[in-house]
């Protein structure tokens, strides 16, 4: 498997940069593709801010079998939860999935690259089928409705065993 970072044009580079950095450290077979629009119909005027789901549905149409997709944004967006229509959020990914979604726009400004990569990584987790992980320094535990990412160091032994079975190549780990 590939995967594939997809920056949108709002997302500054040195961001692009650090956060496939982080990646390849996790899984060393990654690709970065030219920075492009958000797509327009995701973009959800009432709140201001982009539904994921439409956002991944554009990138998972052009992800071709063998790669995943990972989209980076700065702007904000959201998902339906429950009876909620627009409940902001930090990343969405399916599982599993050929595309998941990252946001800068709710994590902490001083810690911004290196909480990216952890919700990146958490989302491209879920595309492999990972589910939310109950151990609070793991990758996949859940936001609920927070930022937990400062306690995250690494995917928990469950965690990883389950990626290695997915031929996941963890890189000096």
């Amino acid at each position: 498997m590939v995967i594939l970072v997809q920056p949108f044009n709002d997302l500054k580079p040195e961001s692009v940069k650090f956060v496939t950095s982080e990646i390849k450290k996790v899984y060393p077979n990654v690709k970065v593709l030219n920075p492009i629009d958000l797509p327009e119909n995701a973009y959800y005027n009432e709140r201001k801010r982009y539904k994921a789901d439409s956002i991944i549905k554009v990138l998972s149409k052009t992800t071709k079998d063998g790669f995943v997709t990972i989209g980076l944004t700065s702007n904000d967006i959201s998902t339906t939860k429950g009876k909620i229509k627009d409940f902001g959020i930090m990343g969405l990914g399916y599982r599993p999935g050929k595309a998941c979604v990252a946001s800068s726009f709710r994590l902490n400004k001083e810690k911004i690259n290196e909480q990216l990569f952890k919700i990146a990584i958490h989302e491209l987790g879920h595309t492999q089928g990972l589910e939310h992980c109950p151990e609070k320094t793991c990758f996949m535990r859940s936001a609920e409705g927070k930022n937990p990412t400062d306690e995250e160091i690494d995917f928990c032994k469950k965690c990883k065993t389950f990626l290695i079975n997915k031929n996941w190549k963890f890189n000096s780990i």
